[in-house]
């Protein structure tokens, strides 16, 4: 099936960009949802990719070059991503192999922890095409298995089966590997795909700075951070999160990598009110640490996200002793880095701090930004070093 673009069409999705909305399509044809299509722009050919009335990103782009989409289309798309990675960094065997446009492949994640994949399904198309990349990923990989876990308010968006089970093999829940030669667990019945290895290299940063320190490490899930700042030296760290379930996988890392149980107190607790708390009660740290879970999904709650932002990192930096660190990240997309910035800066200025920038740091490199597809750009970390300003 053949889709015409509009005369005016936007320069991005002659750059490379995969989406196409649906006032940008010049004939809305009668196409059957996920199908593939053939996109064409005044007669020029633009590219292939599947189509689905029900999304106002009417088509998603896979390729520029008019190839057939089978099998062997996603068993090389699956190589190319596979051989980028292993080509830059040593992320032992555990790393985010399909990062949805990054890797030409929009609405598919694939992580890989050790023998075990890791897939989550968000667009139509890619569910119609699934067992074609299950067939690759276990022809490259031969995994002990694979599971799949779905984001299920796309799939009803989307208008697909959504699947939280084995799809190939079987295994347990807790899921080992190693980050930074730190034992971890992806828990598959927590949040995304278990783990959130976008971090890997801001925390082997962040670990650096934490020898001797006592560390609050709030919105922790499973301790990331503040696993790394154990490993660093830590004297102490102080875990929150509002889920028991995380603090349960929690406790286990750390059992696991031999981290004794008086150097860390787990505290389960809405993070927000935990700082809140620390505040009220005079509570100091040498370092704090605050990665919470995205606070805006779509523009319209930007607002509500900028405030969500300023409160915290406003009281994690009255809780952060003259002297020390604040490290505060943001993963929500459509907040851009100058934003965030800003947001800190203002909670800066009504807390009378001074804060000297010591890293700025990015989503690890498999997860690729991509500068003509500034969707894939969402992660933000600051590592502040905090003074009072009357001590300037």
């Amino acid at each position: 099936m053949i889709i015409n673009l509009k005369k005016d069409i936007k320069s991005r999705i002659l750059n490379g960009h995969p989406w196409i909305y649906s006032n940008e399509i010049l004939n809305d044809v009668d196409v059957v949802d996920g199908d593939i299509v053939d996109v064409f722009y005044n007669k020029n050919f633009v590219g292939k990719g599947y189509y689905n009335s029900n999304s106002l990103i009417r088509i998603r782009l896979l390729t520029k070059k008019n190839e057939t989409i089978d099998f062997d289309f996603f068993k090389n798309k699956i190589l190319r991503a596979k051989n980028y990675r292993e080509s830059l960094l040593n992320f032992s065997d555990s790393y985010r192999l399909i990062f949805g446009e990054a890797d030409g492949l929009p609405g598919l994640i694939v992580d890989k922890f050790n023998d075990y994949l890791v897939i989550q399904v968000n667009t139509l198309g890619i569910f119609k095409y699934k067992f074609d990349i299950l067939k690759a990923l276990i022809e490259i990989f031969n995994p002990k298995g694979i599971y799949e876990k779905d984001d299920e308010k796309s799939s009803k968006i989307e208008g697909f089966d959504y699947y939280d089970r084995w799809v190939h093999g079987n295994g347990p829940d807790l899921l080992e590997f190693e980050l930074n030669n730190i034992k971890f667990f992806s828990d598959l019945k927590g949040q995304k795909t278990g783990f959130f290895l976008d971090q890997r290299l801001n925390a082997l940063n962040f670990m650096t700075f934490c020898k001797d320190k006592n560390v609050l490490d709030a919105f922790s899930y499973t301790g990331n951070f503040g696993i790394h700042a154990l490993c660093g030296g830590a004297n102490h760290v102080t875990f929150v999160d509002f889920s028991e379930r995380a603090l349960e996988v929690l406790e286990l890392i750390l059992k696991n990598n031999n981290i004794s149980s008086n150097r860390y107190d787990l505290i389960h607790s809405n993070a927000f009110d935990y700082l809140r708390m620390m505040d009220e009660s005079g509570k100091m740290f040498d370092i704090t640490s605050i990665d919470p879970p995205s606070l805006a999904k779509s523009r319209k709650s930007k607002p509500n996200a900028f405030r969500g932002y300023k409160e915290i990192n406003l009281r994690a930096l009255k809780i952060t002793k003259n002297g020390g660190l604040l490290n505060t990240s943001s993963c929500t997309q459509i907040i851009y880095p100058e934003e965030f910035f800003k947001t800190i800066f203002e909670a800066a200025e009504n807390t009378n701090k001074s804060l000297k920038l010591i890293n700025k740091g990015v989503q690890s490199p498999d997860h690729p930004v991509c500068t003509n597809i500034f969707e894939t750009e969402y992660l933000k970390n600051y590592l502040f070093y905090v003074e009072d300003i009357n001590n300037y």
